[in-house]
C-alpha cells in the first residue's frame, strides 16, 4: 500500500475553474452537500455520459440536457434520506451528525476527480503525503458508491492506500473481493461469483446445454463472460457464440447487425446476456430490428427487472425473459421522502463559495424541477438498489458507532482516521428491517438473489419471483409453474446441439463442441458407461453385453455338471459297461478252464477286460467342473485301455491265424514265438508304446483346465485344454493303427473253425469304432460348446462299448445260455471238420 501511495507524492488537486471545468461556471446545489460532524460521500451517476471526443483532459461537465438518469436519482435520494434518518435516531449515533458531500460522476474523469476531491483534506485543495498514511485524515471518512464495476476499480485504487472505507451499492466484479488489492473496498450488492454461479445453475436445472453469451464492454460485462464460459464448460454447457456490446454501439449498426446475424447461425435457443442496462438496451433495440425472437434470454442482475429494457419497443416478442435479481427490498419511508423533497422549497443553485471545495458537478438541474405529477417513478428495481444504498449509509453509521463508543449512549466525538473505521465497518452486524447486515471476509454481503420471469399476460410490463439462490454453497430454489414460456403448450424450451442417444448410443462429436455428436450404437460385447458417454467400453473377458448395452453382464460359466438329464444317461451307460465288464471277468474266472474261454485267450481275457474297465473309469473324469486330475486321466485312461484292449485282439487274431495256417508251414517260428512268449512280448511293446506316447501328451500338450470365451457371446465353457493337440492326435492315430491291425488279422481267420472264428463280430465293432469318432470329430468342428465333452465321452465309451460286445458278449452268450456248445467234443468236432475242409481243397 505504501508504494501505491508513493506513486501520489506530490500529487496536488487545484479545484479552479480553469484546470477542472475548462472555464464552466462553478455551480453547485444544496442538495448536494450537507455538514455534520463526520462527512460521508456519495458517488452516484444523476446523468449519463457524453461520449463525444475531447480536445483535452478535462473533468465532464454532468448536469447537461436529455442525459439524466432517473434510477441513479432513487439512489442519490436514498442515501440523503438514510442521513437524515440516522441523524434524527437516538440510539445511533446520539449526539453526533453525520453530513455527507454527494457527486454526479457520470464519467470516469468526473469520477476520478470527486475521488480526489474526497481525499483532499478538509480545508484545502490538495493529497498530502505524510510519513504515516494511517494518520492522513480526509475530508470524507467514507465513500458510498459509486455505480459500476469500472468506476469502482479506479476509486477503489485511489482509496486503498489510504484505507478509506468504500462501500459500493452496485459494483459486483470478483477482483474487487482481492483485498490485496482493494483493502478498503466492500459492498452491499452480492459478488458476480454467485451471481455466474447461479446462472450455472439455471442452465443446469433445465437442462440448457447448447447456448450463446453476450456481455457489454467494460470490466462488468466481460470478466463476467469470461467466468461464464469457464464454469459452463466445467459442466458440460457448450458456448454456441460469445460476443461483447462495444461501448460506442448503436442500435441497429454494423457492429450490432453483424452481432445479431451471427447469434442467428448459432441456433441457440438460450443466450445470457450479462451486460450493463445501457448497452443491454441497445442490444435489444437490435435484436427486436432483426427479428430475433423465439429465445430464453437469461438476464443478469443489472438489467433484469429494469424497466430501462422493458420499455424498447417491441422487446415484448423476443422470447421468455429469466433473470437473476437482487433480492426484493423496501426502504420504508423513502417514496414519502421523495414526494416531500418535490414539495420543499429547494432555493436555488449559486456559484461554489470560495474556499468550499465544491463543484458544478454538484448540480442537477432536473431535480429541482419535479412536480409532484412530473416526477421519477420508484419502481421495484430502483427500491432494490435504493436498499443497497441504505444499507451501506448504515453499516458506516454503525461502524462509527462501535468507533465512537456511543454504546454508553453518548459518543466520544474525537479525531477519526479511516482505516479505523474500516476495521469497525468489517465486524459490523446488526438488524435492518428484519435484514442481518454483515460482511464476510472478502467484504460481500451475506444475501442472495431472486429468480425472475418477465410477465405480460397483463395490460403493463411485470415480471413474477419464481424462485431464489443463497449460498454458500450456491443452492437454487424455483417453483416452475410460474414461468410463462413462450412456446406452445407452455412447454419448456429445449436448448441442445444434438438431441440425446437412446440407450446404449454412444456420442461420437462432430465439430469442435462436444454438445455436437452423432448417436453411434454400441456393438455386442461393449457398453456405454454413463460417466464417458462419447465412446463404447469393452467388457471385460468375465462379462458379455448386447447390442446398445449400457452394462455389462455376467458371463454364465457352464460345464458338464453331474446333474444333467445328457449326464445321467451317459453315467448309466458307463456304470453299466463297467459293471458288465466286470460281471464278465466275474464269469469268466469261474469258467475259466472252459474251451470258450480258453479259446478267447484265458488269462489274456482279465487284461483285456482290465483294460476296458480301466477306459471306462477315465471317462467319468468328463463329468463336472474340470479339474487338472480330471483332464490329466479322462482322455489319456481311456486311450490307453483301448491301445492295451487292441493290442490284445490283435495278437490274439494274430496267433489263432497263425496256429491253424502257418504252424505246420513254419515249425520253427512257431517254437521260438512260443518259446519267447511273442504274445505278450507284442502287448507289452505295444501297450508300453502308447503309455509313452500318452506321457509325452500329458507332459508336452498338458490339457489344463481352461476356461472358453469363444462358444458364445454369454458363455464361458469349462473345458481342458489340448483336446485337439499334438499328444492327442498321436493317441488317435495309435489306436486306429492298431485297429486296422486288429482288423487285418481277423479278416485273414475269416475262415477258421466257427469257435474260433470272429472276424464278423470284431469287423462289427471296430467300424463302429470309426463311426464314433467320425462323428465326433465332425461335430466338434461344428460346435463348441458345454455338450462337445459328452459327444467325445460318447465316442470314447461306442469305442469300449463296440470292442467289448464285440469280443466278449457272444463268448458270455454261449457260457450262459448255449452250455452244450462249451465243451470239449464240440470244440473238436468243430477243428475236425475245419481240418477236413482244408484237406479236401
Amino acid at each position: 500500500m505504501l508504494l501505491q501511495a508513493a506513486h501520489l507524492v506530490s500529487l496536488q488537486l487545484s479545484l479552479s475553474c480553469s484546470w477542472a471545468f475548462s472555464c464552466h461556471s462553478t455551480e453547485s446545489s444544496p442538495d448536494f452537500s450537507l455538514p455534520g460532524d463526520y462527512l460521508l460521500a456519495g458517488l452516484f451517476p444523476l446523468h449519463d455520459d457524453c461520449l463525444e471526443a475531447r480536445q483535452r483532459p478535462v473533468v465532464t461537465l454532468c448536469d447537461r440536457s436529455h442525459s439524466f438518469n432517473s434510477h441513479s436519482y432513487h439512489l442519490f435520494q436514498a442515501m440523503r434520506f438514510a442521513t437524515e434518518e440516522i441523524n434524527n435516531s437516538t440510539a445511533l449515533l446520539p449526539n453526533v451528525t453525520l453530513g455527507y458531500q454527494l457527486y454526479d460522476v457520470c464519467s470516469e474523469s468526473a469520477n476520478v476527480y470527486a475521488t480526489l476531491s474526497i481525499l483532499s483534506m478538509p480545508g484545502t485543495h490538495g493529497i498530502e503525503i505524510q510519513g504515516d498514511p494511517f494518520h492522513y485524515s480526509p475530508t470524507a471518512v467514507a465513500m458510498i458508491g459509486p455505480d459500476n464495476t469500472d468506476h469502482a476499480t479506479t476509486a477503489a485504487g485511489l482509496l486503498s492506500p489510504f484505507l478509506v472505507p468504500l462501500i459500493s451499492y452496485k459494483a459486483s466484479s470478483v477482483t474487487l473481493g482481492v483485498k490485496r488489492q482493494y483493502p478498503s473496498f466492500l459492498r452491499t450488492i452480492p459478488s458476480d461469483k454467485y451471481q455466474v454461479e447461479t446462472m450455472v445453475l439455471l442452465l443446469q436445472r433445465f437442462g440448457w446445454v447448447w447456448i450463446s453469451l453476450v456481455g457489454s464492454d467494460g470490466a462488468y460485462g466481460q470478466l463476467a463472460v469470461q467466468a461464464l464460459e469457464t464454469q459452463a464448460t466445467q459442466q458440460g454447457i457448450c458456448i454456441a457464440f460469445k460476443g461483447i456490446v462495444p461501448s460506442s454501439a448503436q442500435p441497429g449498426d454494423e457492429s450490432m447487425r453483424n452481432m445479431t446475424r451471427d447469434l442467428a447461425q448459432a441456433k441457440t435457443t438460450v443466450v445470457v446476456v450479462f451486460a450493463s442496462r445501457q448497452l443491454a438496451r441497445v442490444f435489444f433495440e437490435s435484436v427486436v430490428l432483426a427479428n430475433l425472437t423465439g429465445k430464453v434470454w437469461i438476464a443478469s442482475e443489472d438489467w433484469a427487472i429494469s424497466t430501462h429494457l422493458s420499455s424498447v419497443p417491441g422487446i415484448w416478442g423476443i422470447g421468455t425473459v429469466l433473470g437473476v435479481a437482487i433480492q426484493q427490498k423496501i426502504v420504508p419511508g423513502l417514496k414519502e421522502f421523495e414526494e416531500a423533497y418535490v414539495r420543499a422549497d429547494k432555493g436555488v443553485w449559486g456559484s461554489c463559495p470560495s474556499g468550499s471545495g465544491c463543484s458544478s458537478n454538484q448540480l442537477c438541474r432536473e431535480c429541482q424541477a419535479f412536480t409532484a405529477q412530473e416526477m421519477p417513478r420508484l419502481g421495484a428495481f430502483s427500491m432494490s438498489s435504493s436498499y443497497n444504498v441504505y444499507q451501506a449509509v448504515y453499516a458506516v453509521a454503525h461502524g462509527l458507532h462501535q468507533l465512537l463508543g456511543c454504546a454508553s449512549g453518548a459518543c466520544s466525538r474525537g479525531q477519526v482516521y479511516p482505516w479505523q473505521l474500516l476495521e469497525q465497518i468489517r465486524k459490523v452486524n446488526f438488524l435492518l428491517h428484519e435484514d442481518t447486515v454483515t460482511f464476510d471476509d472478502n467484504g460481500d454481503p451475506l444475501s442472495g438473489y431472486d429468480i425472475i420471469a418477465w410477465d405480460w399476460s397483463g395490460p403493463e410490463w411485470t415480471f413474477q419471483v419464481i424462485g431464489s439462490s443463497t449460498w454458500s454453497p450456491v443452492w437454487l430454489d424455483i417453483n416452475k409453474t410460474k414461468i410463462q414460456w413462450h412456446g406452445k403448450d407452455n412447454q419448456v424450451p429445449t436448448s441442445v446441439c444434438s438431441s440425446d442417444c437412446l440407450e446404449g448410443h454412444a456420442r461420437v462429436i462432430v465439430g469442435g463442441h462436444h454438445c455436437c455428436f452423432k448417436c453411434v450404437p454400441c456393438e455386442a460385447g461393449t457398453f456405454l458407461n454413463k460417466s464417458d458417454p462419447h465412446r463404447c467400453h469393452p467388457c471385460g473377458k468375465e462379462e458379455w453385453a448386447p447390442k446398445r448395452s449400457q452394462t455389462c453382464f455376467p458371463r454364465t460359466v457352464v460345464f458338464l455338471t453331474w446333474h444333467e438329464p445328457v449326464s445321467w444317461v451317459l453315467l448309466a451307460a458307463n456304470t453299466l459297461l463297467l459293471v458288465v465288464v466286470v460281471g464278465t471277468a466275474g464269469l469268466f474266472a469261474w469258467h475259466l478252464d472252459t474251451p470258450v474261454v480258453r479259446s478267447a485267450g484265458g488269462k489274456l481275457c482279465f487284461l483285456m477286460l482290465s483294460s476296458l474297465a480301466g477306459g471306462s473309469c477315465g471317462l467319468y473324469g468328463f463329468f463336472g467342473e474340470p479339474t487338472l486330475p480330471m483332464c490329466l486321466l479322462r482322455q489319456a485312461l481311456s486311450s490307453l485301455g483301448l491301445a492295451i484292449f487292441l493290442s490284445c485282439l490283435t495278437i490274439r487274431s494274430f496267433q489263432l491265424v497263425f496256429i491253424f495256417k502257418f504252424s505246420a508251414k513254419q515249425p520253427t517260428f512257431y517254437r521260438a514265438w512260443v518259446q519267447h512268449r511273442g504274445a505278450g512280448l507284442f502287448v507289452v511293446i505295444s501297450s508300453t508304446a502308447q503309455l509313452l506316447i500318452c506321457l509325452t501328451w500329458l507332459v508336452v500338450w498338458t490339457p489344463l483346465p481352461t476356461r472358453e470365451y469363444q462358444h458364445g457371446p454369454q458363455l464361458v465353457v469349462l473345458d481342458c485344454a489340448g483336446a485337439k493337440s499334438l499328444g492327442f492326435t498321436l493317441t488317435f492315430l495309435y489306436n486306429s493303427l492298431l485297429s486296422v491291425s486288429t482288423f487285418a488279422c481277423s479278416y485273414l481267420g475269416k475262415d477258421l473253425p466257427e469257435n474260433y472264428n470272429e472276424a464278423k463280430c470284431v469287423t462289427f465293432s471296430l467300424l463302429l469304432n470309426f463311426v464314433s469318432w467320425i462323428a465326433f470329430f465332425t461335430t466338434a468342428s461344428v460346435y463348441q460348446g458345454k455338450y462337445l465333452p459328452a459327444v467325445n465321452m460318447l465316442a470314447a465309451l461306442s469305442c469300449l462299448s463296440s470292442g467289448f460286445s464285440g469280443y466278449f458278449l457272444p463268448k458270455c452268450y454261449v457260457i450262459l445260455c448255449r452250455p452244450e456248445l462249451n465243451s470239449t467234443e464240440y470244440f473238436q468236432a468243430s477243428i475236425q471238420d475245419y481240418t477236413r475242409r482244408c484237406g479236401s481243397t
